[in-house]
């Protein structure tokens, strides 16, 4: 279990530091319906991290089972095509960075955050979780490396749920803080919410390339 959880501390990582996430969480903590928002946002993050990764922990576990120091063509081929996959998301990414001197383009429904409800935010967290295209090839890969294990139902939910706290980190964090000492937080806030919009694009490229190459690395090693 232990090599596993090892296995897949970089994938967690990789869905935790996504900055559209965390400046939404933000804008919603800098909003008057804060605590609520805040708070319905959080769960639908983690609700959607949980699904994605058990979804794809599921699906992998049919895969057939061998000998760890042999060959398992059918883990590398998946692997390899997740990490296709990133890679050609980090150069998307890389491509759309905003030019010196220009404002980052945020998306459109950001700009009502103010209004946004308790079930739109939980709404809003899973989606971004759950459906976001790059935290579905983290998440797959996750999956196919946990089902690929051949560990006991126990073990598999313990590294999901070490999984899901490390990946809900950086929304929680904030939530958490918020919720606890919300005066003091909001300049922090606002601060880090203007550097991860500038820098999102630079951050998330890097990232994926780290990633992709790595998944690509242990797509090659399963032949």
């Amino acid at each position: 279990m232990g090599a596993v959880i090892g296995d897949i501390l970089t994938l967690a990582l990789g869905v935790a530091i996504s900055p559209i996430p965390i400046i939404a969480a933000i804008l919603m903590l800098l909003s008057p319906k804060a605590r609520v928002t805040g708070t319905g946002f959080l769960l639908g993050w983690v609700l959607g991290i949980v699904v994605a990764v058990t979804v794809f922990t599921l699906l992998s576990s049919v895969l057939p089972e061998g000998d760890e120091d042999a060959s398992q063509p059918i883990k590398g081929v998946i692997q390899l095509v997740l990490g296709v996959l990133l890679l050609l998301l980090a150069l998307r990414q890389w491509r759309g960075r905003p030019k010196a001197g220009a404002e980052p383009a945020l998306p459109k429904w950001m700009q009502a955050i103010d209004t946004i409800t308790f079930p739109k935010a939980l709404g809003l967290g899973f989606l971004l979780s759950a459906v976001n295209p790059k935290n579905l090839l983290l998440a797959a890969s996750a999956g196919v490396t946990i089902g690929a294990a051949g560990l006991d139902a126990g073990s598999i939910v313990v590294v999901i749920a070490v999984f899901t706290v490390i990946a809900a980190s950086t929304v929680l964090v904030p939530v958490v803080g918020y919720l606890i000492a919300a005066e003091k937080l909001r300049g922090p806030l606002d601060a880090l919410r203007g550097w991860l919009a500038k820098e999102n694009a630079v951050i998330m490229a890097v990232l994926l390339l780290v990633i992709g190459v790595a998944i690509i690395g242990k797509g090659v090693g399963s032949f």
